[in-house]
């Protein structure tokens, strides 16, 4: 393998440098175009697609002198994404015309729809595509490129995550930036659910530098909770399936009522995965949403951020079980009075937490909801 042609998201430099690793100012780098071809979005986040086009010329860069290792890097990077090598003949700005190889994916796994713009992805995905990266290439070495391609929608959601938590506004005195200090990091596992380790020193309430402490994080997902509640019948549905962190804990009891709940996908709302989730878990359709507050998990062990929603909806005929078999889910409902729900959190027989918040804010609402209903 010579030369390669870079015509879509490897254009972003920074995803080079991160691919390559190793900075710009020693990647060879020239401008290029691939005559007779055309560049359209298709596929997941935006993603490019090369399209056979007479007379149309793709804009790329060429990519040069590549050491063994740039190659394998490379190579892994794009069989992640189930990207293979062709060589076609492209043409310098000084009008060379050389062959190169070029990673592009099989025609029949994407749909193009409009051309594709570096300039729109970047600004719709190029965050959450470098924080994606940086989780792929820290596999290379480790894991084969198949194994890695099974991870990347877990990848993706954790990235999406990542990223929302730098936009969110808790109110706060203290400065990260110049109050806590990371002396080392890694990710000793990445799978379904990653974990990331720090060793740092945080600045404690009486001025001083603590001394510095390993940590690790659960990294996972933003999510979505939601509790249906008819307000005209007075009544909740909850569902119950095998959780098995609890059997893994040792819990004789690992299957648990709770509500409606599901990750969020990059790009979709928490509004869009809460009614989703209801069709696909319960079957139900969600009238509207009524927000119950947005809140982390539990912040001493995970990331998870959840956002919690009462559902309003139509529980008269009782739906079936439901889940995606695919996601291995096996659900079973069950509908409740208000009352029943109560006396069930009082008597501690609930020992799902967003479920217990949820019922909590519902019956602080529920006379309000009643009377809209």
């Amino acid at each position: 393998m010579g030369d390669i042609f870079l015509y879509g998201t490897m254009r972003h430099l920074a995803l080079l440098e991160l691919v390559l690793d190793r900075p710009r100012a020693s990647i060879d780098l020239i401008d290029a175009e691939l005559p007779n071809h055309a560049i359209y979005r298709g596929g997941e986040l935006a993603s490019p697609v090369l399209s056979e086009e007479a007379g149309q010329r793709a804009r790329g860069l060429l990519l040069r002198n590549l050491s063994a290792d740039d190659l394998a890097r490379l190579r892994f990077y794009y069989s992640v994404y189930q990207h293979e090598p062709s060589t076609l003949a492209v043409e310098t700005d000084s009008g060379q015309r050389v062959g190169a190889d070029i990673f592009r994916a099989a025609p029949d796994n994407c749909q193009m729809d409009e051309p594709w713009s570096l300039d729109d992805w970047l600004r719709d995905w190029g965050d959450l595509t470098l924080r994606v990266a940086e989780e792929i290439m820290g596999q290379f070495g480790r894991l084969d490129a198949g194994e890695v391609a099974a991870l990347v929608p877990p990848m993706r959601r954790r990235a999406d995550s990542y990223l929302a938590a730098q936009y969110r506004e808790f109110a706060s005195d203290q400065a990260v930036a110049r109050n806590v200090e990371v002396i080392s990091e890694s990710q000793p596992y990445t799978g379904f659910l990653a974990i990331q380790k720090k060793d740092l020193r945080f600045r404690r309430h009486d001025g001083t530098m603590s001394e510095v402490h390993t940590r690790e994080a659960l990294m996972t997902s933003r999510a979505v909770v939601v509790l249906p509640y008819d307000p005209v019948r007075d009544a909740v549905l909850l569902i119950q399936q095998f959780r098995a962190p609890l059997y893994i804990n040792g819990d004789p009891a690992p299957w648990v009522w709770e509500p409606v709940a599901g990750q969020i996908d990059p790009g979709e709302s928490p509004q869009t995965t809460a009614h989703r989730e209801a069709m696909e878990e319960a079957g139900v359709t969600l009238r509207a949403l009524e927000p119950a507050g947005q809140v982390y998990s539990s912040t001493g062990s995970s990331t998870e951020f959840v956002y919690l929603f009462i559902g309003l909806a139509d529980l008269s005929v009782r739906p079936e079980g439901g889940g995606l078999d695919c996601e291995g889910e096996d659900i079973l409902t069950r509908i409740l009075s208000f009352e029943e729900l109560i006396a069930g959190v009082d008597a501690q027989h609930f020992c799902d937490l967003p479920l217990v918040t949820t019922a909590l804010w519902l019956a602080r609402h529920r006379d309000r909801l009643r009377q809209i209903a």
